[in-house]
């Protein structure tokens, strides 16, 4: 009895894995930006229906990043860095506003089309959209629902702009969101998040590993 159930378990965790791996080459050579979506779409393709083999979004988000690794390899590596360098001057620009990057871009997962994302935070919510027809930026405004925690959804404000041939996703919340940041799609956990500081020093880390890589070979 013992045995079959191991044997079960482990049939299920083999599911989980290739299922994983098929949804995050779906995102990757798809387009697909859902993590939903490419679940349903890759246990479509390959056949399975039972609930417990679906993968969590985090080993997803975890596949993917390993899949660009391998077979993108260098290319993702400069975009990657190129998105994280106009992020970094994008927070010295919005400095006012306690800025925070998010998403793929800081995640690692950032493909070419990936906007780079920021959360913005003020009360005034115009106050955005005001800074950047100041600064000559044309923009576009939409509202994001944000889970802002268990009990709250907020619509936020959100600005579009391009820069730098690049696209940029501006999310407008509250002060207080600065110490506690909003709900992630990805997990329900609070999202991950880099001030300007975190992500000068992750550029700086990136710098080091790729000069002993390189010094290495």
């Amino acid at each position: 009895m013992h045995h079959a159930r191991q044997h079960a378990e482990t049939r299920t965790r083999e599911r989980r894995h290739r299922l994983a791996h098929e949804a995050a080459r779906l995102m990757a050579e798809g387009g697909i930006r859902d993590f939903h979506q490419a679940k349903l779409k890759a246990a479509d393709r390959l056949g399975i229906h039972d609930d417990a083999s679906l993968p969590r979004n985090r080993e997803i988000e975890d596949a993917l990043r390993e899949y660009q690794r391998l077979f993108v390899g260098e290319a993702h590596s400069a975009g990657l860095r190129r998105r994280r360098e106009a992020a970094l001057r994008a927070l010295e620009f919005f400095h006012a506003f306690s800025p925070r990057l998010i998403g793929p871009v800081l995640e690692g997962t950032a493909d070419a089309n990936a906007p780079v994302q920021l959360h913005l935070h003020t009360d005034d919510t115009d106050a955005v959209a005001r800074f950047l027809d100041e600064h000559g930026i044309p923009n576009e405004g939409r509202t994001r629902r944000m889970r802002m925690d268990r009990e709250r959804v907020l619509d936020a404000p959100v600005c579009l702009f391009s820069a730098e041939e690049l696209s940029f996703d501006l999310t407008v919340l509250p002060l207080d969101a600065v110490r506690q940041a909003p709900l992630s799609n990805v997990d329900e956990k609070p999202m991950r998040r880099a001030s300007t500081s975190q992500l000068r020093l992750l550029l700086a880390e990136e710098e080091i590993a790729d000069y002993e890589l390189s010094a290495s070979r």
